[in-house]
């Protein structure tokens, strides 16, 4: 059993009706690994399905399934974490943005899998990847 975080660009499929990734979600869904949310990408999540024409679809879609996320709020210390690395990867000549840094601190907090199709999380030490889209599972960047 794996424990996930999905980012943006993972949910959006869910509503996609033609994406290749969507029937994936829902199936796994059904299993025994454990999906989950942080408050960003639900953010980010919400105001996009929303801003196509069939915004109605999407949300009719998304409460068909919101329910079964785990939901992480952010707190003082994810905040602060956030804030960490983005400056280590500052300093390596990297940039992460700031939702990005949130998302990655809600991962490492509680050792999650965080699924992404986003090459900014690469440069991070200790964050287990995979890319569903294209099927890479990413190891732990040992920095």
């Amino acid at each position: 059993m794996a424990d996930y975080l999905l980012d943006t660009n993972h949910l959006s499929p869910l509503v996609t009706f033609d994406h290749p990734l969507r029937q994936t979600l829902i199936d796994q869904l059904r299993h025994s690994h454990t999906f989950s949310i942080a408050a960003p990408v639900l953010t980010e999540f919400l105001f996009g399905i929303q801003t196509l024409p069939r915004a109605v679809t999407n949300l009719q879609e998304w409460q068909k399934y919101q329910n079964a996320f785990k939901y992480y709020d952010i707190d003082r210390a994810d905040a602060e974490q956030a804030a960490t690395l983005q400056l280590e990867l500052r300093r390596r000549g990297r940039q992460l943005h700031t939702v990005d840094a949130l998302i990655a601190a809600v991962a490492l907090r509680y050792q999650l899998i965080l699924l992404t199709t986003d090459q900014d999380f690469q440069a991070l030490n200790g964050l287990a990847q995979e890319n569903w889209v294209t099927g890479a599972a990413l190891a732990p960047h040992g920095g």
